[in-house]
């Protein structure tokens, strides 16, 4: 049985990501043995202490077979026992600014979750005060783009820039391989990074009840005698500018006065968007909830209970929306923007009510009909008109809504159940582990700042004294392919 070990966050972090992981670890403990590494501290044993009471340390996902443990212990436990194979869930955003040491000295698997991780990288070095090395990473992964280009965020300029520049170099560069959960955005770093091996694995949700079975989940989310006038349109995730709820709020303002429909924003707000202010603005205050951070049961009830969704993204970092793969294995009607990456989905254009011209299956399958849109897609030069077409729409038909929802949740059954991501992480692993070519770091070296063993201070400290410590140069890390001859050389050392 293949051990693996699996850098990741897990709940209760406020991630999807680590949501995911949950989720798909107890599967994929059926065929190996998993520990889980994540940001926190760790007992005297090694083991995560999950007896803290509650203060956002994670437990041991049931039926996973292996431990959840403190990242520091990895090294000690690869040193004793080299694990067959290392697989980091990386995302752009903090909780996974811990892993970047060790994907860079033991190359592994890395699960990317977001096609650009420039967001994670400029506030994990700027805010520690690294300007040097945000430069020279932005130099290695952007080096067509001019010198200059990096002090827009050195400066403190955020923004659209981050997109443009997405530094993922220095990633694929540093993995014994890739995976992403879009076969578009595949083909597109197998054909950037040509020496980096790169596989499809399908994103897979648990199901929720069927189509209109409210009944299925345990309560509604609100009290008794505070239900909210239907039609509900939900839009779930963090309250942000980036998922489009400015627009989603002036939208429904334009046509609330045709329904007696409710809002409800179902996520965390932020500092820097006062999504309130928005709503009174638009005189709101009666027709929109937001119902702030809830817990996964919590999220589940809001979906259960809602007519319609709206999952909405720009710019986007080509990220897949679980919150929207969610939503259709629950049976919802929803409305998503006219992304690239979604162009074998059948979707109709609200302006027109006719089926996506870029919604074409494979090329031995027939062409869909508009009664197969799984969902309804807004062109984002378009964005404010095509929505308040839909929302007017879809609040007043609820035949439209019932045929969507039908169709998503058989979308979601036929492409995004979690035994078809179960299944591909089977394939994906398997061909990690025993893949024989070499690895690209060692042709193409990294910035020095990354792949510095750590003993540069103590060094410069111990040369003042004229002591040489000639033991700091005896250990190295492993290589990347430990299924290797000089693999196994490096296991038995240890």
């Amino acid at each position: 049985m293949a051990r693996l070990a699996w850098f990741s966050p897990l709940p209760p972090v406020r991630s999807g990501v680590a949501v995911y992981s949950a989720e798909l670890l107890p599967r994929l403990s059926r065929f190996a043995e998993i520990d889980v590494f994540v940001d926190v501290g760790g007992r005297a044993d090694g083991a995560v202490d999950v007896t803290d009471g509650g203060r956002g340390t994670p437990g041991t996902p049931p039926g996973l077979r292996g431990a959840v443990r403190s990242a520091h212990e990895f090294l000690r436990l690869h040193d004793q026992r080299p694990y067959d194979l290392v697989v980091y869930q990386m995302g752009n955003a903090a909780c996974h600014d811990y892993m970047w040491p060790y994907l860079v000295r033991f190359p592994g698997l890395v699960v990317l979750h977001d096609a650009q991780l420039h967001h994670a990288r400029a506030r994990a070095l700027l805010t520690s005060g690294r300007a040097d090395d945000y430069r020279a990473e932005f130099a290695f992964n952007h080096p067509e783009a001019p010198a200059a280009a990096a002090e827009y965020a050195v400066s403190g300029l955020r923004g659209t820039y981050y997109h443009l520049y997405p530094m993922l170099r220095a990633i694929m560069t540093a993995a014994r391989g890739v995976a992403v959960h879009n076969a578009r955005l595949a083909r597109e770093l197998a054909a950037r990074y040509p020496d980096t091996r790169v596989w499809t694995l399908r994103m897979g949700v648990s199901g929720g009840p069927a189509a209109g079975a409210r009944g299925a989940v345990d309560a509604e989310p609100w009290a008794p005698g505070e239900a909210p006038a239907r039609p509900l349109v939900a839009a779930f995730g963090l309250v942000t500018r980036d998922k489009r709820i400015p627009q989603l709020l002036r939208a429904f303002a334009a046509v609330a006065s045709r329904s007696n429909a409710t809002l409800a924003l179902v996520g965390g707000t932020t500092p820097f968007y006062d999504v309130s202010a928005d709503i009174c603005h638009l005189g709101l205050e009666r027709r929109v909830i937001v119902g702030g951070y809830v817990s996964e049961a919590e999220h589940d009830r809001w979906l259960a209970a809602a007519d319609l969704c709206v999952s909405l993204r720009w710019p986007t970092s080509r990220e897949t929306s679980a919150s929207w793969l969610r939503a259709l294995a629950f049976g919802k009607a929803t409305v998503v923007t006219d992304l690239a990456d979604r162009a074998v989905v059948p979707t109709l254009d609200p302006r027109t009510w006719l089926l996506q011209s870029a919604a074409v299956l494979a090329p031995d399958e027939p062409p869909p009909h508009w009664e197969d849109a799984v969902a309804v897609a807004i062109d984002i030069l378009d964005e404010q008109h095509s929505l308040e077409l839909a929302l007017a729409r879809l609040l007043d038909d609820e035949a439209l809504r019932r045929m969507l929802a039908a169709n998503a949740r058989r979308y979601w059954r036929d492409h995004h159940t979690l035994d078809h991501m179960t299944g591909d992480y089977a394939r994906v692993l398997y061909e990690a582990r025993h893949l024989t070519a070499p690895a690209p770091h060692g042709r193409d070296p990294l910035p020095s700042h990354l792949t510095s063993d750590g003993t540069g201070k103590v060094r410069a400290i111990a040369g003042t004294l004229g002591v040489e410590i000639d033991f700091l140069a005896r250990r190295q890390a492993p290589p990347g392919n430990l299924d290797s001859p000089r693999g196994r050389q490096y296991a038995r050392r240890r």
